[in-house]
């Protein structure tokens, strides 16, 4: 854009005034999830974006005021991004969530407007009044949902040519993971890169370390070359307080003396909503993550040294 096309723009009190609306809106929406005080639900991720649409589309120019929304948006994801406080992987996944009911509220205004002319004191007061209705939709939410966790599991499976005792050998505790990094991680989902056993037994610690964090499991049953399970009993991970882990399994079956079908499941618990938006994405990171471990065990298995 020319310096006299931004000029223009600039001078327009809708593109000013969507500016700060914007970053009212959503710094608003930040403060109040990450000090507990509103559910990763619904009305954060639904009403609080068509909230802000209808508080945006009083404008009269709707075409500086899209522009004064875009660049808003823009520079808040980044600064979130940059203070660490919410990861690429997060923000991506977040952004059709508040880009499409956003439209939404901008076309149910266009809409009344068209069969209805709107005075000026009125577009004022829409302008800022949505804020009551979150402000009030917030703690009510909250008390329905209480913490509300919902408990998912993701399973994945590989078959290798070698026998099952071998396979538990080295996925058991893995000293370097290394290798092509699925698409997720390339971003900045956490990349585990070793897990230790501490002992080879039943309530033995194993604990696996990731970039940015770690997860520290307790092994409640231990049988060479058909399972292993562990309770996770701990775990930091950056920026992610809305997922919890609660156990990992790894069974063997074996199909043929050197074959053998090795699974792995992970149980965790979210607290994001909608479930059926959520869980896509949940269980995609978390494939991805196992598909990282199976290829550095495979690579350990042909390259045991």
């Amino acid at each position: 854009m020319s310096k006299v096309g931004f000029r223009h723009i600039w001078a327009d009190r809708s593109f000013r005034v969507s500016i700060i609306q914007t970053t009212v809106f959503l710094g608003l929406g930040m403060l109040f999830l990450h000090q507990g005080w509103a559910a990763y639900g619904w009305v954060m991720f639904l009403c609080f974006p068509v909230i802000l649409g209808l508080s945006l589309g009083v404008h009269p120019n709707k075409k500086a005021m899209f522009y004064g929304v875009i660049l808003a948006l823009a520079l808040f994801l980044f600064f979130i991004i940059i203070a660490g406080i919410e990861g690429m992987v997060c923000v991506i996944f977040l952004l059709p969530l508040i880009i499409v009911p956003l439209f939404l509220g901008v076309i149910i205004v266009h809409l009344i407007e068209k069969y209805h002319k709107v005075k000026e004191e009125v577009r004022v007061r829409v302008i800022w009044s949505p804020l009551l209705i979150f402000i009030l939709a917030v703690p009510l939410e909250n008390g329905m949902l209480q913490n509300e966790q919902h408990i998912e599991s993701v399973s994945t499976e590989i078959i290798l040519p070698y026998s099952a005792i071998e396979i538990f050998d080295a996925i058991k505790s893995v000293d370097t993971l290394y290798g092509a990094k699925p698409f997720l991680m390339k971003l900045d989902l956490p990349v585990p890169f070793k897990c230790i056993l501490e002992k080879e037994e039943v309530n033995a610690l194993r604990v696996c370390y990731f970039e940015g964090g770690r997860i520290i499991e307790k092994v409640t049953a231990y049988e060479p070359g058909e399972l292993l399970q562990m309770d996770v009993i701990d775990y930091e991970l950056t920026g992610r307080v809305w997922l919890g882990f609660k156990e990992a399994i790894y069974t063997f079956d074996s199909l043929a003396p050197a074959k053998t079908k090795m699974t792995r499941t992970t149980t965790y618990t979210s607290k994001l909503y909608p479930r059926a938006y959520w869980r896509v994405f949940e269980k995609l990171g978390i494939s991805q993550e196992h598909d990282y471990v199976f290829q550095n065990v495979q690579r350990s298995l042909i390259e045991p040294f």
